[in-house]
C-alpha cells in the first residue's frame, strides 16, 4: 500500500506529492519547490525517512508544477516523466515565469515521455495513468486503485476545476475529461489535487457546480 506526503510550495500554493511504499522507494509527483528553505523540507522528508527517490513524474508542466524539476533531478539523478503534448509547455517555462517575475532557468533534465500503454512502476506498486487534458494539452492523473488514491494535477480541485483559459487549454476536453474520466471512477477515490484541500469523488460529483453543471465549463 503507498503512502504519500504533500507539500504545498512556491508563489502559487502548488501542491507537490512524495508517494512511497513499503520498499521504500519513492517518486516526486509535480516538484514545485522555489525557495531555499522548501528545498530543503523537501529533501529532510526524503532523508529522514530513509526514502529512495527514483523517478519523477509531472502531471502537466505549467510553471508552478516545475520550478523545483532542475533541483529534484540534480539531487537524486532522476529523469522526469510527462506526457509528449507538454513538451511545449515544459519549454516554456523561463518565458512564463518572467511574464509572473519569477526568477527562473529553464530546467536542464533528462526528460522520458509517458507511455500512455503502460503503467507507470516505482518499488513495489504501480499508477495507472489516465490521459486527463483540458487544463494543458498533456495532462495525465495518476491512478492507484488499491489505496483509493489519484493524484490528479490541475484537472479537479474541490468545488472547482483548473483553468482553462491559459495558452493550451481546451474546454471540450477538459469537459470529456472530468465527465468520462473522473467521473467514472469511483466515489470512494480521494482526489489529491495540485492546489488546495484533498476531496473525493464522491464529494465532487454531490458539491462541484461544475460536475453538476458541465456547461459551465465553456
Amino acid at each position: 500500500m503507498i503512502k504519500h506526503k504533500k507539500f504545498t510550495f512556491n508563489p502559487f500554493s502548488e501542491n507537490t506529492y512524495v508517494v512511497y511504499d513499503d520498499s521504500d522507494q519513492c517518486v516526486i509527483i509535480d516538484p514545485g519547490c522555489y525557495s531555499p528553505a522548501e528545498k530543503e523540507m523537501l529533501k529532510d522528508f526524503i532523508n529522514n525517512n530513509g526514502l529512495k527517490p527514483e523517478k519523477i513524474i509531472n502531471t502537466h508542466c505549467h510553471i508552478d508544477h516545475i520550478l523545483g524539476l532542475e533541483f529534484v533531478a540534480d539531487t537524486w539523478d532522476l529523469k522526469t516523466y510527462f506526457h509528449e503534448a507538454e513538451m511545449s509547455i515544459y519549454r516554456s517555462g523561463s518565458v512564463t515565469a518572467m511574464a509572473y517575475g519569477i526568477p527562473f532557468r529553464q530546467p536542464d533534465v533528462p526528460v522520458e515521455m509517458i507511455d500512455m500503454q503502460s503503467d507507470i512502476s516505482f518499488g513495489n506498486s504501480k499508477f495507472e495513468i489516465l490521459f486527463t487534458p483540458g487544463h494543458s494539452p498533456g495532462s495525465v492523473s495518476l491512478l492507484h486503485r488499491e489505496s483509493k488514491s489519484v493524484f490528479c494535477g490541475d484537472v479537479l480541485f474541490q468545488n472547482s476545476i483548473g483553468r482553462i483559459d491559459l495558452p493550451g487549454a481546451d474546454p471540450s476536453a477538459m469537459k470529456e475529461t472530468l465527465m468520462d474520466k473522473m467521473m467514472s471512477l469511483d466515489d470512494d477515490i480521494n482526489v489529491y489535487s495540485g492546489h488546495g484541500p484533498d476531496t473525493s469523488i464522491g464529494d465532487e460529483r454531490v458539491s462541484n457546480p461544475f460536475i453538476k453543471q458541465p456547461n459551465l465549463i465553456y
